[in-house]
């Protein structure tokens, strides 16, 4: 799977954990070992890192004889280097959303085609519920490579008269995810010769259905190991919830459109359904950033409504060293576009937050001065307790880095963190009102969101025996 969170041994895993280094050293040397001695002299050129690392995963599947491999792909699916396996037991497509639309194509049809690209002939394949033209994209696909398509059935239709399933990853999005996992899995155990699991029926081709455009996979009873599988299953990264005190992190890796919107509800179910705090001072907190191609102004709109108190942007880097003279730091071209795009970023905010005040007439007009959004002086306001509405006049900060943004908005109320060094503070005024604020608090709670590289540097800094 792709991409690592803190460690890149995390994307080759067996029986669910990474190999250990001593066993990705020996792999590494020798596999590039290998493709250095038989290069092409015309063109000596490495394979690139991705694509390095699917060989090598490969490899290390093949050497350590693994009954079974799960191969995520990278990008897309069809010109994706995973793509090269002819004859797999079986391929799932889970839920399609905006992506990589510099490689995969702007609409949900063209990235619909492009993860069609791994049907194989003959091999079932098997997809969640689809906006009906991308769905009939990959029917399309299907066809064209003679590859039997069925749509997942929803996971209440594996529970029947029976107990709901419980999942261990939170999230009413991951309720989709199960039931492709049930289909993947109980074909590998057919395979293996499993019976009474429900059997797939062939369609004929031609065969137009009524009212779907592909073929409903029948539901059956789960195995005790299946219940057993989804009950334990953990993703780190994912609807994460680390409990630090006063100070809870949530952590999500979303960054499409139709991933903030899940980790939306989820986090308003699970942070903002808790009980309030006795004194109702509750301060809110967005940790954001966002990579690649990606339209920020779309995900952020999607955040407003959980009402942060603050929002703080900064780059997926863990630390930058600070020197007192800003002459003297090293700003490499890579932070200083890094930094510039969260600033963007906190303008962005900004000005979707006087939008959304102008239009809710209920809510109080944040206070302008010199054009910056300024926090509402009384200190009380920024804490209202429901029913009544919360200021959405949010301030922002940029930081250089995790450490320092993870710094400040802990306020060495975490264990794990350092409290904020008094030299080299944040210059904004901002700062130091918040930091009362935060300190004061008698519950904080920050939505990390918006990269999946911003969320791993966060867990290395807040749980550093994932580096070992």
């Amino acid at each position: 799977s792709s991409p690592h969170l803190v460690q890149v041994r995390e994307r080759i895993r067996i029986n669910g954990q990474p190999i250990s280094k001593e066993l990705f050293s020996k792999y590494f040397w020798l596999v590039y070992n290998r493709l250095e001695e038989t290069k092409d002299p015309e063109h000596a050129s490495m394979p690139a890192y991705f694509r390095f690392l699917t060989i090598m995963a490969f490899h290390v599947f093949l050497q350590e004889k693994v009954d079974l491999a799960v191969v995520e792909v990278g990008i897309g699916g069809a010109y994706d280097c995973t793509n090269i396996i002819r004859a797999p037991v079986v391929c799932g497509i889970s839920s399609l959303g905006i992506d990589h639309t510099s490689i995969l194509g702007d609409t949900m049809e063209k990235i619909a085609w492009q993860k069609g690209g791994i049907f194989k002939p003959g091999v079932p394949a098997f997809t969640v519920m689809q906006p009906e033209r991308p769905l009939e994209v990959l029917r399309d696909r299907a066809q064209e490579q003679e590859c039997p398509l069925y749509l997942c059935p929803e996971l209440d239709a594996f529970e029947g008269d029976h107990r709901a399933l419980e999942l261990g990853l939170a999230g009413a999005h991951q309720r989709s995810n199960a039931a492709l996992a049930l289909q993947l899995a109980r074909t590998w155990l057919q395979r293996r010769g499993c019976r009474g699991l429900g059997e797939l029926k062939e369609v004929p081709p031609g065969v137009e259905l009524v009212g779907r455009p592909v073929p409903l996979a029948p539901a059956f009873q789960p195995t005790d190991a299946m219940i057993q599988g989804l009950r334990d299953t953990e993703w780190l990264g994912r609807t994460q919830v680390l409990p630090r005190g006063p100070v809870t992190w949530y952590l999500d890796g979303a960054h499409t459109t139709s991933s903030i919107q899940a980790c939306v509800r989820w986090f308003r179910q699970a942070a903002l359904n808790q009980d309030k705090p006795h004194d109702g001072s509750e301060v809110r907190v967005l940790l954001f950033n966002a990579t690649g191609d990606r339209d920020t102004a779309a995900l952020l709109k999607l955040l407003l409504p959980c009402h942060f108190d603050y929002a703080v942007f900064c780059p997926n880097f863990t630390e930058v060293s600070v020197a007192n003279n800003a002459d003297q730091q090293n700003f490499n071209v890579t932070l200083e576009n890094a930094l510039t795009r969260c600033l963007e970023n906190q303008r962005t905010w900004t000005r979707l937050l006087e939008e959304k005040g102008g239009q809710d007439p209920w809510l109080p007009a944040p206070l302008r001065t010199g054009g910056l959004l300024q926090p509402t002086p009384p200190r009380g306001t920024l804490l209202l307790v429901p029913p009544a509405p919360r200021p959405l006049n949010s301030p922002s900060l940029v930081f250089p880095c995790l450490a320092q943004a993870l710094r400040w908005v802990a306020q060495g109320r975490d264990p794990r963190l350092a409290a904020p060094a008094a030299t080299g503070a944040h210059p904004h005024p901002v700062a130091s009102s918040g930091a009362v604020l935060l300190r004061e608090a008698a519950a904080v709670r920050v939505l990390v969101t918006g990269s999946l590289h911003l969320v791993g540097g966060v867990l290395r800094l807040l749980d550093p025996t994932l580096s070992q």
